[in-house]
């Protein structure tokens, strides 16, 4: 059985006024099994091929913040917000330097392995 979900990809962006940026990351959601999950990878040489002064330390901070909130840990474990609510908060539009793309969805029968072909589609 297929299942709807949505993604959208975590976008590094460290010039926003040039609006260039690498993929870092991708963000996955199937309500109807429950299922939020994070794939992060980080290629440096990409990115300070856009930007050589980049804080790469804060970007990994960034991105390891959407994976602490996507995995429910920003929280203890009874307060964390559901995953749904936590998806909508990630994917809400940022001017920051790590930022979420446009929200996509599609049809999958097993969003696990849908999240790795997405990291090695679009970040990898």
């Amino acid at each position: 059985m297929r299942h709807v979900f949505e993604y959208a990809a975590v976008r590094v962006v460290p010039r926003v006024e040039r609006g260039e940026f690498v993929n870092a990351g991708v963000l996955l959601y199937c309500q109807s099994l429950d299922f939020l999950g994070s794939g992060i990878h980080l290629d440096e040489a990409r990115l300070l091929a856009l930007d050589p002064s980049v804080d790469v330390a804060g970007v990994r901070a960034g991105l390891a913040a959407y994976e602490t909130v996507c995995d429910g840990r920003d929280g203890s474990a009874s307060s964390a917000p559901p995953a749904g609510q936590r998806f909508r908060w990630l994917t809400a539009p940022r001017s920051t330097i790590v930022q979420p793309g446009p929200v996509h969805a599609g049809l999958t029968a097993d969003p696990r392995a849908e999240l790795a072909h997405l990291m090695d589609v679009l970040v990898r």
